[in-house]
C-alpha cells in the first residue's frame, strides 16, 4: 500500500514538472511557451506542496513526533527555497546568455552550478542530526530517502529540458 502510495505521488509529481510551459529559453529563441517568473514561482510552490505532501503521506510519525517534526521540516524547505532561488537565478542568466556565451561566462556559470549544487547535500546533512532530535533515526533516514530521490527526479527533468551549451560558436 505504502509503495502504491510513493509511485502515485511521484507520478503527480513527474506530472508537475512535465506539463509545465518550458523553463529554459534559449536567448532569441525563446518562444510564447517560455515560462515566465509567475510560470516559474507558481510551479516551485506546487513541487514544495507536493514534496511535503508526500512525506506527511509516508511518515510514520506519532502526533506528538509530528508537533515537532513540521516546523524543523518547514524551517528545512525554506533553506533548500533559497538555495532554488540561486539556481533559478543562475539558470535565467545561462538563458539570457545562451546565444552570445563566451569562454569565460561558462567558466563561470559551471563553477557557480557546482557551488549550488554542493549547497543541497549539505543542507540534507545539515539538518539529518536536527531531525534525530526529534524523531528516530529510521525515520531521519526515511525522511532523507524521500527528500533525496524527489531531488534526484527534479534534478533529472531540469537536465531533460536545460539546453546543451552551443559549443560551434
Amino acid at each position: 500500500m505504502q509503495k502504491k502510495r510513493v509511485v502515485a505521488v511521484l507520478n503527480v509529481v513527474g506530472a508537475l514538472l512535465l506539463s509545465s510551459v518550458p523553463m529554459f529559453a534559449q536567448g532569441a529563441n525563446a518562444g510564447p511557451n517560455t515560462a515566465t517568473d509567475t510560470d516559474i514561482k507558481l510551479l516551485r510552490e506546487d513541487i514544495r506542496a507536493e514534496r511535503k505532501r508526500l512525506v506527511a503521506a509516508n511518515m510514520p510519525l506519532t502526533d506528538t513526533e509530528a508537533t515537532k517534526f513540521w516546523p524543523i521540516y518547514d524551517q528545512y524547505a525554506a533553506e533548500v527555497s533559497k538555495i532554488g532561488d540561486a539556481r533559478v537565478a543562475l539558470i535565467k542568466e545561462y538563458a539570457q546568455n545562451y546565444d552570445t556565451m563566451t569562454d569565460a561566462q561558462a567558466n563561470d556559470l559551471m563553477s557557480r552550478s557546482a557551488a549550488i549544487d554542493q549547497q543541497f547535500p549539505a543542507l540534507l546533512t545539515k539538518y539529518v542530526p536536527i531531525f534525530e532530535k526529534v524523531i528516530s533515526a529510521k525515520k531521519t533516514a526515511k525522511w532523507y530517502q524521500i527528500d533525496r530521490r524527489l531531488d534526484l527526479l527534479i534534478n533529472l527533468e531540469l537536465a531533460a529540458n536545460f539546453p546543451m551549451v552551443d559549443a560551434s560558436k
